[in-house]
C-alpha cells in the first residue's frame, strides 16, 4: 500500500510497515519487504537482522538500531512503539525490520496495536520464520505424512510475571512436533519439563544454531539427552522435538551444500549483494550464502 502510492508519485502521509526480515539468509527476504526497505525514510531494525539487508536502505534514510538480547535491551518496547509513532507522524515512511516474522514471537502485534491506538497507518509484511526455516535447513520437515500431522511453536524465553506462561504440561503430548524459539538458556529445563509431563525421553530432538547462514550447526540427540546437557549451543538456537527429526539423515541438504560450496573454486561461489550490476564486484567481506 505505502510502496504503491509512492511509486505513483503521490505524496503520502507517514506510515509504518512491519517487515519480516526472515531467519538469517538475506536471500530469504520477500520481494515486497525489499521494495519497502529501499523506499523507506526511516528503518528501525533488530539485532538478528543480517547487516547486508541494510545495504538496501537509501543513503538519505535514517537507520535506528533497537536490538535486544537476553538481559540487555537497547530500547524498551514502549520506547520503540513511541519512536514508530513519532516518525510516522512526521510524514516519514517507516520500516520496522524484524527478524523472522513480525507476528511470530516478535512483538509485532504489540507494535501494531500501539500504531492503531495512535491512529497511524500500518501494514504487515510476513517473513520466513525460523520456526519453519531452521528445521527445513536442517533437513527436518515439521510435518510428514504418517509421522507428524501437527506442530506447535512456543517461546523458550519467559519473562517472570509478564504475559501468559507456556503450559508445558498441556503441550508435552498435545502435538507431534514441538518447535522452541529463543530457548538457548533454558533447553535443559524445558526438556525436563516435557519429560516430567509425559513426553518420552527417547524422542528424537534437534538443536539448530544460526539457521540458514554459513554458521549453521545442528546437534541431533534425544529429549533425554537435552535434559542431560547434550546440546550447549549459544543463541540464536531453535529446538525441534519429535519423530520427524529422525528424517534428517535422508533429507539433510544445506550442510551438504555448504560443504560442496566450501570445496568449490573461489570464482564459482555465489554471493549476495544489493549492489547494481554495474557496481557488482567480488568482496572480501561478503560471505557465500544460499539463495533459494
Amino acid at each position: 500500500m505505502l510502496a504503491r502510492r509512492a511509486e505513483a508519485g503521490v505524496k503520502t502521509a507517514g506510515g509504518v510497515a512491519l517487515v519480516g526480515a526472515g531467519p538469517g539468509d538475506p536471500g530469504l527476504l520477500t520481494v515486497r519487504g525489499r521494495r519497502l526497505i529501499r523506499r523507506a525514510d526511516v528503518v528501525v531494525y533488530d539485532r538478528l537482522v543480517d547487516a547486508r539487508l541494510l545495504e538496501l536502505v537509501s543513503p538519505h534514510a535514517r537507520v535506528v538500531f533497537v536490538g535486544k538480547e537476553r538481559g540487555h535491551h537497547t530500547e524498551p518496547q514502549e520506547a520503540i512503539n513511541a519512536l514508530l509513532v513519532t516518525e510516522a507522524r512526521r510524514g516519514h515512511r517507516v520500516v520496522r525490520l524484524k527478524g523472522g516474522d513480525p507476528f511470530v514471537l516478535g512483538r509485532g502485534g504489540e507494535e501494531a496495536a500501539a500504531l492503531r491506538a495512535a491512529g497511524v497507518c500500518f501494514e504487515v509484511v510476513p517473513g520466513v520464520s525460523s520456526a519453519v526455516a531452521a528445521p527445513a535447513y536442517a533437513g527436518i520437515p515439521v510435518t510428514y505424512r504418517g509421522v507428524a500431522s501437527s506442530f506447535a511453536v512456543v517461546t523458550g524465553h519467559e519473562c517472570s510475571g509478564k504475559g501468559k506462561r507456556v503450559d508445558w504440561a498441556a503441550l508435552a503430548t498435545a502435538v507431534d512436533t514441538i518447535v522452541v524459539l529463543m530457548g538457548a538458556g533454558r533447553l535443559q529445563a524445558i526438556a525436563r519439563e516435557l519429560i516430567s509431563h509425559g513426553r518420552a525421553a527417547d524422542t528424537p530432538t534437534a538443536v539448530v544454531r544460526s539457521a540458514t547462514t554459513r554458521e549453521q550447526e545442528t546437534v541431533i540427540t534425544t529429549l533425554g539427552g537435552i535434559a542431560a546437557g547434550d546440546a550447549r549451543l549459544p543463541a540464536p538456537v531453535v529446538m525441534v522435538i519429535g519423530e520427524v527429526v529422525a528424517l534428517r539423515p535422508t533429507l539433510r541438504w544445506f550442510d551438504r551444500k555448504k560443504s560442496a560450496e566450501a570445496q568449490a573454486p573461489r570464482y564459482a561461489r555465489r554471493t549476495w549483494s544489493s549492489a547494481s550490476k554495474s557496481d557488482a564486484r567480488p568482496s572480501s567481506t561478503t560471505r557465500p550464502v544460499s539463495i533459494t
